[in-house]
């Protein structure tokens, strides 16, 4: 248990004795669905990935087991990586893309109606 002055870890990786590193389970501290199944989703568009689930293990904690199994021999901390910063670039699309309206909208609304 983190004491005080310690910060939990925002990620760990739980494998199996003796697996290989394309079947692992991630446990990300304090998320939900929302993260869950947009990063599921993202994961599984990448044709190393051979399976990609979630479970939250109870309604009243706040985390998620993350699974991934690659094909080839990749590590599974690659598509996990790769399905973060495609998630990342994603969001950051749409903040960019509302941003840009939610200006156009402002600036048409000072100019003066004819």
């Amino acid at each position: 248990m983190a004491g005080e002055g310690e910060k939990k870890a925002v990620l760990e990786m739980v494998q199996a004795d003796g697996a290989d590193e394309g079947c692992v389970t991630f446990v990300l501290h304090d998320e939900d669905h929302t993260l869950g199944n947009s990063l599921r989703y993202m994961i599984m568009k990448n044709a190393d990935v051979e399976f990609c689930g979630y479970t939250i293990t109870h309604p009243s904690e706040s985390k998620i087991n993350f699974r991934i199994q690659t094909r080839g021999g990749i590590p599974a901390a690659e598509p996990l990586r790769r399905g973060l910063n495609e998630l990342s670039d994603v969001c950051q699309h749409v903040l960019n893309t509302f941003q840009a309206r939610v200006n156009e909208f402002k600036e048409r609304q000072e100019q003066p109606m004819e």
